[in-house]
């Protein structure tokens, strides 16, 4: 499949893909991010990679739109781990120095 990343067309199949980023350790995902094979990948890091190119030169929305269209599974900056959030009971036993009793002992 033909596509444009940074004004330079590549010529990229899903197998090429696969191939490049065959042995790349993923880097820590806090944005967009691709799933290649069993691996969650940032969409700047696989641009790096497959375009030998400076993450500056292109946008992540160029790649994730390449690597929609080849058939992988993007993921928005948006799915991140949900905050673990006190509850109420927790937050009081934590103001009068452990004090309450939490729920199921």
């Amino acid at each position: 499949m033909r596509c444009v990343i940074a004004r330079y067309p590549f010529e990229l199949t899903k197998n090429g893909v696969l191939a490049s980023m065959k042995g790349v350790t993923p880097e820590l995902v806090t944005g967009e991010s691709v799933t290649i094979g069993r691996r969650r990948y940032p969409v700047k890091q696989v641009g790096q990679v497959i375009t030998r190119q400076d993450r500056r030169d292109f946008t992540s929305g160029e790649v994730v739109r390449a690597m929609i269209r080849l058939g992988f599974t993007c993921h928005g900056h948006s799915e991140t781990a949900p905050v673990d959030v006190p509850t109420p009971l927790q937050t009081a036993s934590a103001l009068l120095g452990g004090t309450a009793v939490s729920p199921g002992v």
